[in-house]
């Protein structure tokens, strides 16, 4: 069995110590998000589980209690979103530089093949242009290399929480569809960013992409 913590909200960034309790308990409860009276028991014990995959962007609240995972002996790496966007489209998350060193410090502490970083997803808009992405990814490449082996990217896709938010912040995406296909600026800057990632020696792939970014450098791949 494989613990994913979690795509529903940020456990290792805002609920660490609940996590660490759930540990220590050998199990959690899980609600269906869909009918919150039907509750599932999930074990947490060692033997139970293959991995834990942490999806984060920010993982400094679950740093100390990694040496406590070692010693209980699970198995677990981290899916590490950074994407450095404006804080109008990420309220709450902390300044790219404290993300970095983050990165660095849990690279340092878990080994570089156990994180893996995510530029997802990409978000093309008026605050956001395809020239920023090519720039910042570039940025933001140089930096982690040394503490990543591997990246993920995804485009934007219009959920309807996403949208609604996005309309309150007054912030109009531009969604990277034009009959199915990749409109040639965006092929453009996926290239570019695939590019940037081989020049650092980073292998990239997308995360169950429905879209085939082959041609853009980019291999099909799943996100776990």
């Amino acid at each position: 069995m494989i613990i994913s913590a979690s795509r529903r909200t940020d456990i290792p960034a805002f609920y660490a110590r609940w996590f660490m309790n759930r540990i220590r308990q050998g199990e959690c409860l899980v609600a269906n998000p869909f009918n919150r009276t039907q509750v599932a028991r999930v074990s947490l014990l060692p033997q139970d589980v293959e991995a834990i995959v942490f999806w984060t962007r920010n993982p400094t609240p679950l740093l100390p209690h990694l040496a406590e995972l070692d010693d209980r002996g699970y198995r677990y790496y981290f899916l590490l979103t950074l994407t450095g966007y404006p804080a109008l489209l990420e309220p709450g998350v902390p300044p790219t530089k404290q993300l970095v060193d983050a990165f660095t410090q849990l690279a340092g502490r878990v080994g570089p093949e156990r994180v893996i970083w995510r530029y997802d997803p990409i978000l093309i808009s008026q605050v956001t242009p395809i020239n920023y992405h090519m720039e910042r990814f570039e940025q933001l490449a140089e930096s982690l290399a040394a503490s990543c082996r591997r990246v993920i990217v995804s485009l934007y896709d219009p959920y309807r929480k996403a949208a609604r938010r996005l309309a309150q912040a007054g912030v109009e995406a531009e969604l990277p569809l034009e009959g199915g296909r990749i409109p040639g600026q965006i092929g453009e800057m996926l290239s570019a960013l695939a590019q940037s990632a081989r020049a650092q020696g980073l292998k990239i792939q997308s995360c169950a992409e429905p879209m085939d970014l082959g041609a853009s450098g980019i291999q099909a791949g799943a996100c776990i």
